[in-house]
């Protein structure tokens, strides 16, 4: 079965680190692509990142290109989000999901499934 796992979240002050991850299983991520969500309360589940092995390639939102990289291992089957420089309203429960066109983007939330359970990220001010 397909299966992604979360983790990494945290509380953390603003300006901070933290790095999550997404342990794949039941595929390669030669298989599908990878994104990673996020959805504070209230608010709806948006796009932050994907990462296409199809196409070699990694997509950011606008809010956090450039404070945010996402990156794989293949040996782990394992795909990272170091997220730097964060600010507090980058709090949200993060998730990753798989797109199993292999594409990435868009960062439509309908494209993608298999979902975790997430990781909750704090940023105090």
């Amino acid at each position: 079965d397909v299966q992604l796992v979360e983790s990494g979240g945290g509380l953390v002050q603003a300006g901070g680190s933290l790095r999550l991850s997404c342990a794949a299983s039941g595929f390669t991520l030669d298989d599908y692509a990878i994104g990673w969500f996020r959805q504070a309360p209230g608010k709806v589940r948006e796009g932050v990142s994907s990462i296409s092995a199809r196409t070699d390639s990694t997509y950011y939102s606008d809010s956090v290109k450039g404070r945010f990289t996402i990156s794989s291992n293949n040996a782990k089957n394992t795909v990272y989000l170091q997220m730097n420089d964060l600010k507090p309203e980058d709090t949200a429960v993060y998730y990753c999901a798989t797109d199993i066109t292999g594409w990435g983007e868009p960062l439509y939330t309908s494209r993608f499934d298999n979902w975790g359970q997430g990781t909750q990220v704090t940023v105090s001010s």
